[in-house]
C-alpha cells in the first residue's frame, strides 16, 4: 500500500518537474515586459524618437516652404 503511494506520488512530482509550460509562458511575458520599457523609453521624454521625428518633419517642411516659395 505504502510503496502504491511512494510510486504514484513520485510518478506525479516527476511529471511535474518535467512539465515546462508555466517556465514558457513567464519566459514571454518577462519578454514583453522588456519590449514594453523600452518602447516607453523610446517614446518619452524630450530626446525620444517621436521629438526628433517631429523636428525632422518642421525642418522639411520648414525647407521645402522656403523653396517653393509658401
Amino acid at each position: 500500500m505504502i510503496t502504491k503511494l511512494y510510486a504514484k506520488a513520485d510518478a506525479f512530482l516527476s511529471s511535474y518537474k518535467n512539465d515546462e509550460r508555466g517556465v514558457t509562458a513567464i519566459e514571454y511575458g518577462l519578454i514583453a515586459v522588456a519590449m514594453a520599457g523600452l518602447l516607453a523609453v523610446a517614446l518619452s521624454g524630450d530626446k525620444s524618437f517621436i521629438v526628433k521625428l517631429q523636428a525632422a518633419y518642421t525642418k522639411i517642411a520648414t525647407t521645402l516652404g522656403t523653396v517653393t516659395g509658401s
